[in-house]
């Protein structure tokens, strides 16, 4: 099961799962009491009388309680409730509702607007409803959605919709910078929350989707808060005190003893991805052909691949088709090189394949087959949906 089933992530595998829908002494002390009051006094009416301060980077925040309410008020018309249905079960004839989350109107074109959310708020859905801020329902169709990076785009008339929301600068974030995030947790009753904290780290790797093997199958570069985000804020966004989109909040860590653990996908990440799934209605991605497994998970029966003493790591491959098997790569070759990068996992082949090439690259593979190192190189073709 994906692991963005639902909004919650914990570190013990065995508990993932999908989350129900709900909604003189003397002197010197009269002299520092004096000083210390001057300076008091000095600091209040600066607070007073300051309501901005300049960041290191240059950018200005609001940095009173009136300033983290405009931030609010700016984005919050844009951030809306999504409401997923789809048939329960095989033979189902009605449509039921699957889950709740949140999402963003972040473009206008037309008579149209656009919406960003996760990928695992409409993944099982086949019909979608979106409840505006003032309550208002309107249909909305999927544009594009991608597992990998958890995210999707929705399109609804946009009629009457005056706010979009502005992505700001993720790249620029500092550990302790305020973050508010704003969604819908727990259903229609509870829309429109928002939640304050701050920016735990700006940018923290942290593994996704595991499958039935126990490797994950990728990782995300996300924002960590301790703004309070739960089940049904995925999608909504994480923002600044300027009012715009810093991040689109996914998930959290839900475990036994932790607490204030949440995660944003950085705008900056996922403003590319967005406007591919626009563009394309999914992400375009290289496909080397391959279904491969790690070699550390392997802890028997490793002396039929006859490697050297020396390797240790690197990526066994199960199964070969397309470009693979027209380059004479077989079952049981084992991967240790993808042009000049080593390779050790079969998460780090994806990550390079993903992050470093396009389709119709050239691809040189070094591997071992019966202890025999070789390489061959492959062109690399369109990942589709059935492969």
């Amino acid at each position: 099961m994906s692991l963005f089933s639902d909004d919650f992530y914990s570190t013990k595998p065995s508990r993932w799962g999908r989350m129900p829908w709900k909604g003189g002494p003397g002197g010197r002390t009269q002299l520092f009491l004096l000083l210390g009051a001057s300076a008091l006094v000095g600091a209040l009416v600066m607070y007073i009388v300051l309501s901005l301060t300049l960041g290191r980077d240059g950018t200005t925040y609001a940095y009173t309680e009136q300033g983290r309410v405009d931030a609010v008020d700016k984005v919050g018309p844009a951030v809306v409730s999504i409401i997923s249905s789809g048939k329960d079960g095989e033979g189902a004839d009605s449509l039921s509702r699957l889950g709740m989350g949140s999402g963003v109107i972040f473009q206008k074109d037309g008579g149209k607007v656009r919406i960003a959310t996760n990928n695992h708020v409409v993944e099982e859905g086949t019909s979608f409803e979106v409840v505006l801020s003032n309550g208002e329902r309107r249909k909305a169709t999927v544009v594009g959605k991608d597992r990998l990076t958890d995210l999707a785009v929705l399109e609804m008339d946009g009629k009457n919709i005056e706010t979009v929301a502005d992505f700001g600068d993720s790249d620029k974030l500092k550990p302790g910078q305020t973050a508010i995030a704003i969604g819908n947790p727990l259903g229609l009753g509870l829309s429109q929350t928002v939640t304050a904290g701050i920016i735990s780290w700006p940018k923290r790797s942290i593994p996704v989707l595991p499958g039935q093997d126990g490797e994950y199958e990728w990782e995300l570069d996300m924002i960590q808060t301790d703004a309070a985000i739960n089940q049904g804020n995925s999608g909504g966004a994480l923002i600044d005190l300027n009012g715009k989109v810093i991040g689109i909040n996914s998930l959290k860590v839900a475990d036994t003893g932790v607490e204030g653990l949440g995660f944003a996908i950085p705008i900056n990440e996922a403003k590319p991805v967005l406007d591919e799934l626009i563009k394309h209605n999914k992400i375009r991605r290289p496909y080397i052909g391959v279904s491969s497994a790690s070699l550390s998970l392997f802890k028997s029966g490793l002396e039929t691949l006859k490697l050297p003493d020396n390797v240790k790591a690197g990526a066994i491959v199960l199964e070969v088709q397309g470009p693979a098997l027209k380059a004479g790569l077989k079952t049981n070759d084992v991967i240790v090189q993808l042009d000049d990068q080593p390779i050790y996992t079969t998460l780090g082949l994806r990550k390079y394949l993903y992050g470093h090439k396009k389709i119709g690259d050239k691809l040189q593979i070094t591997y071992y087959r019966a202890g025999k190192k070789d390489t061959v190189t492959v062109s690399l073709e369109e990942l589709n949906n059935d492969k």
